[in-house]
């Protein structure tokens, strides 16, 4: 069956280790869009946070999709309307917030262009990785990064009155590794909770997953899973890797993802989505 959805996560798959689309892949998906692929960027990250890729890959001009918060929301990037949504209730967030003050950790939401935080100082921490300095600024990485402006909240607890599809935590991968089930007890069978990094630990609805979202988009308009192929590198693209016809693992990819994929690609440092697309797409 011929190909007709690319799910792309970005991180560790999309960009390399710079942050950036190489020529070739992005070249390669350029051409399948010409081809009439979508075009689908399914990431951890918040919607503000994504349309800057969906521009470099023209995704605005071919009625790309991007699915953000792990699966919370889905978005046509070209008509901005929402496919999809599953956020966190309030009272949930609420609870969230106010647990989370017990633990040496920094929470982030976001809504709109502003990301909300107690301290923006509060920021430096220790990630002991190869591909990170010593001491790392997660607030300024996370800001700029996704384009956000930081407000300040003496209490975010109290601050939030609106669905959140996310409720970010960062803190040292050590301290986290100590504490995250502490973290995640009182929520057990009512929130998602999940590392999507060693420094990054967070809560989304129950049920919340990629392939969930995709499903949820996708169905309606007419696609079926055999129509796509899905690349990522991490645990929480396994549910995505799973759903799609051909679930591909990138070079870099945790091993438990190599595992259950049913391709392994070079790295993202490597073009491995171009080398694998190039066997499924005329070039």
């Amino acid at each position: 069956m011929a190909i007709k959805i690319i799910l792309l996560d970005i991180d560790g798959t999309l960009t390399n280790s710079k942050k950036e689309i190489t020529a070739k892949t992005k070249e390669t998906l350029l051409k399948a869009q010409e081809q009439g692929i979508r075009l689908a960027l399914c990431s951890g990250r918040p919607e503000q946070g994504m349309y800057q890729w969906a521009e470099m890959l023209e995704m605005t001009t071919h009625n790309g999709i991007i699915v953000c918060y792990n699966g919370g929301k889905v978005v046509n990037c070209e008509t901005k309307k929402v496919l999809y949504e599953q956020p966190i209730p309030i009272e949930d967030a609420k609870a969230v917030l106010e647990h989370v003050k017990k633990f040496d950790v920094s929470p982030m939401i976001d809504k709109g262009e502003y990301m909300y935080v107690t301290d923006v100082f509060a920021h430096d921490i220790r990630p002991n990785m190869a591909n990170l300095p010593e001491v790392f600024n997660v607030m300024q990485y996370e800001a700029r990064g996704n384009g956000f402006l930081l407000c300040e909240k003496r209490d975010l607890a109290e601050f939030v009155d609106f669905n959140l599809n996310k409720i970010l935590t960062f803190g040292n991968p050590d301290y986290l590794k100590e504490h995250w089930k502490e973290m995640k007890e009182p929520f057990i069978g009512r929130l998602n909770c999940m590392f999507t990094s060693p420094f990054y630990y967070e809560y989304t609805a129950i049920g919340v997953d990629k392939a969930r979202a995709i499903a949820s988009a996708f169905e309606p308009m007419g696609y079926q899973r055999e129509e796509m192929i899905a690349f990522g590198d991490a645990q929480n693209d396994e549910t995505m890797l799973n759903y799609a016809g051909i679930g591909v693992a990138m070079g870099n990819a945790d091993e438990g993802l190599k595992a259950i994929a049913d391709e392994i690609t070079a790295s993202n440092e490597e073009d491995g989505i171009a080398l694998t697309l190039s066997k499924y797409i005329e070039n």
